[in-house]
């Protein structure tokens, strides 16, 4: 992730900019050119009551093209770090990365295009955004973000691997287990422990 390769050390600074919905064309270049983390939360980047009903009839057709220009920021090599604006939206990531891989709300799957098509992240960008995104913009890469020797073991175990041929959405997937600093904290008895 290019946010990583900008880090200098804890005390550099990292500038964040949080939901990201509308960012005029112009601006775009401007996050890398600045060293601008751009913080996005991807439960907003679908069609759904409040974005078909009340913001696009208010932005108008050129400003809604604007709308969370995922796939523009990583191509002009801005970081981007993930999050789900609970409590507002829903405080999952796994259905938080789905809407950025796919743009299209859950309950229209099937039923509906994807909102600004071009902008949708792949699995591995958007699973990096909510990873070593986040653990950038916090200052805690070092410790978290990744799973790497030396780092603090926190991890979910899921009943699917979402990159396996069959996985299904990455909204439907269920947590089995969560281990926080190498602790289990959480344990489904699916997991069969």
């Amino acid at each position: 992730m290019a946010a990583a390769r900008r880090a200098n050390g804890p005390s550099d600074h990292r500038h964040h900019i949080a939901h990201i919905q509308i960012i005029h064309p112009d601006d775009i270049g401007r996050f890398a050119a600045l060293d601008v983390t751009a913080n996005a939360q991807a439960a907003w980047a679908v069609h759904e009551p409040q974005m078909d009903e009340l913001t696009i009839p208010f932005l108008g057709a050129e400003r809604t093209a604007w709308q969370y220009p995922f796939r523009s920021l990583l191509r002009v090599g801005a970081g981007l770090a993930m999050g789900s604006d609970w409590p507002v939206s829903s405080a999952n990531p796994l259905l938080e990365m789905e809407h950025a891989v796919t743009r299209v709300a859950v309950f229209s799957r099937g039923k509906q295009e994807p909102f600004l098509p071009d902008e949708r992240l792949t699995f591995d960008e958007a699973l990096a955004g909510f990873t070593t995104g986040t653990a950038f913009v916090n200052h805690t890469e070092t410790e978290t973000g990744s799973i790497e020797i030396g780092k603090l073991a926190d991890l979910a175990i899921l009943d699917t691997d979402l990159l396996g041929p069959d996985a299904g959405p990455p909204g439907d997937a269920r947590v089995l287990a969560t281990i926080v600093e190498g602790v289990p904290v959480y344990e489904t008895a699916d997991l069969g422990g």
